[in-house]
This record gives C-alpha cells, sequence and structure tokens, in this order.
C-alpha cells in the first residue's frame, strides 16, 4: 500500500508512535497545482502533520490546519477527516515574489504577523462545539511550529519529522502518554492508577530513549522508506504493539450545490457586476480544481431560490 498510517504502542505505555506515508493520494491532489519546490514541501509537510493528528480525535469529522501568511503565501491549508480522507491547497499573493530557496518563515511571516491555527471540526448534526486555536509561527519549519502548538496550547509532549516533495508527502509522530497505569485500552490510554517512583522513572527515560532514536531519521529515509521498514530501522530494540493500520485517500467534496451557495453570499448585485464583464461566471475548486460555469439563467436561478425560499418563510 501506498497511501498508508500506522500506530505503535511502546511495551511500557509510555508513549505511542505514529508514521504517515502518502503517494498516489499525494499525487493526486498535486496533479492540478504546480506549486513551486519550496512551497509543494511545505504543503506537503503540513499534509502529513494533519493526518497524523487526525488519527487521534474520537469524533466524527475533520482537523483542519492552517498556516496563515504575510509574505508571498497568504495561506496554506490542509484537511483531514476522521475517516482518513484528505485535501490541501495553497493560496500565493503573487507567484513572482515565491523565491525559489524560500522557507517557512520568508514565504508565511516575512513581516512577523504569521499565524497557525487548528480546527477541530466536528461536522453538522453533532452536539460538539467546534473547537479553534490560533498561535504565532514559532519555529523553522512545519514540525516546529506543530511541535510548539501542542507544548503550549495542548500540555503534551509531541516529536514530529516531516518530509515531502513531488512523489511523496510522509510523516512520524511521538507522543508521551500521561504517567498513568492500569489496564491500557486500544487508545492508548490507561483506565486507573498513577504510577510512582521508579515506574514514572523509567517511562520518562523510555520517552528520552525513543526521542533520541528518532531523532537520527533523515529526511531522505522518511521518504524512500516504508513505514515498517522505517519503525524496524529506527526502534529495533524497542517492544511495541501495533494499535492500528489504515488506508489514506484524496477526496475533494465540492459540489454545484455548494458553490451556487458561495455564489449567493456574494450577493445579487456582485453577480450582476461580473456577468457584465463577462457571459459566465466561473468557478473552479482550489482543492481538486474542478471547474464550474454559471450562465446568466442559471445565476438568476440562485436568487429565486432565495427569495422563494424567504416567501415561504413569511407565509409559515
Amino acid at each position: 500500500m501506498t497511501d498508508t498510517f500506522k500506530k505503535y504502542l511502546m511495551a511500557d505505555n509510555s508513549a505511542r508512535i505514529q508514521a504517515v506515508r502518502l503517494e498516489s493520494s499525494w499525487q493526486t491532489g498535486l496533479a492540478h497545482q504546480p506549486y513551486p519546490e519550496c512551497i509543494r514541501s511545505l504543503l506537503g509537510e503540513l499534509t502529513a502533520a494533519a493526518v497524523l493528528l487526525a488519527t487521534n480525535i474520537k469524533f466524527q469529522g475533520s482537523v483542519v490546519l492552517q498556516l496563515q501568511g504575510d509574505g508571498p503565501v497568504s495561506l496554506i491549508v490542509v484537511e483531514c477527516t476522521s475517516e482518513l480522507t484528505f485535501r490541501a491547497t495553497v493560496n500565493l499573493r503573487d507567484p513572482d515574489l515565491v523565491p525559489a530557496e524560500g522557507s517557512l518563515q520568508s514565504l508565511l511571516n516575512a513581516n512577523g504577523s504569521g499565524r497557525f491555527m487548528v480546527l477541530l471540526d466536528p461536522g453538522p448534526g453533532s452536539d460538539m462545539a467546534p473547537y479553534q486555536g490560533i498561535v504565532p509561527m514559532e519555529g523553522d519549519n512545519v514540525a516546529q511550529v506543530l511541535e510548539a502548538y501542542m507544548r503550549n496550547s495542548e500540555q503534551l509532549d509531541t516529536r514530529l519529522w516531516l518530509a515531502a516533495d513531488g512523489q511523496r508527502a510522509c510523516g512520524l509522530l511521538l507522543q508521551r502518554l500521561p504517567d498513568i497505569g492500569g489496564v491500557m485500552t486500544d487508545d492508548g490510554h490507561s483506565s486507573a492508577g498513577a504510577v510512582q517512583g521508579a515506574d514514572a522513572a523509567s517511562r520518562a527515560e523510555s520517552w528520552s530513549r525513543i526521542t533520541q532514536l528518532a531523532s537520527t531519521v533523515t529526511s531522505a529515509e522518511l521518504l524512500e522508506t516504508d513505514i515498517d521498514t522505517l519503525i524496524r530501522r529506527l526502534f529495533w530494540q524497542e517492544t511495541l504493539a501495533e494499535l492500528e493500520s489504515r488506508t489514506l485517500c484524496w477526496y475533494c467534496p465540492c459540489s454545484r450545490t455548494r458553490v451556487a451557495n458561495m455564489l449567493r453570499m456574494l450577493g445579487h448585485e456582485e453577480i450582476e457586476s461580473l456577468l457584465e464583464e463577462r457571459e459566465k461566471v466561473s468557478v473552479s475548486c482550489n482543492f481538486c480544481g474542478k471547474p464550474y460555469e454559471f450562465d446568466a439563467v442559471d445565476c438568476a436561478g440562485l436568487f429565486v431560490e432565495n427569495l422563494d425560499d424567504s416567501n415561504s418563510r413569511t407565509l409559515h
């Protein structure tokens, strides 16, 4: 399988280890998005990170990660659902301003006002309220930005190694689990009991050891090595339990109905202004590139439907 996520648990329950490798789905996502290499790498790293986080949510919804920039790049956004379908895109202020060797900071935080945002969206029909966290863009790469967010906002010891190119987007995540004992469940949490003294010290030593082992991985190794081989190579001396193995795919839920709703939000006057300039209103999805066209009759229908809905509400 070329698009795989796997999760492991340390034998002493001190940490979970997660890895993702995207290949065919990643190439599908890039097919209509010919970004410069430096931007493509950032998008791929954020995509791998979103997948690694989405696998830990306990609701039917999605994780959205955004890098909001004040430089040549205005926005990088990735969404990954609890079903492990994902989509990703980039908005550029001016492609001509993108340097060949652009970095995270130069591309998105040139003036110091770039932001990193995490949105947990439970989706329609859920009793759970959406969660949004926004923090300054601290770090030289996507992994460091996300580690800082997890440390400061979630109080979770988390380490990340990410790499991406035009063929693959890959990631490795280590997350320290609370020092609690008892029976371990399949989500990596314990049912009861406190670990004290030597046990807590041993778990702390385990965390230190595996982070040192993982720190030896290179970007080339992440991109070129399948997950099973990578985990064996890095943690050959550890006893790991494989908790989960899942496949992923690129999926964009855009539709003509969604685009029509977006056009309605622009308002009747704005749509009429666009039609005066051209015969049709053409919209392409930023994520998948699918084109949608609305001629004058289609556009008129958008607001006739709104009028009908308004009259119906008035009568009732």
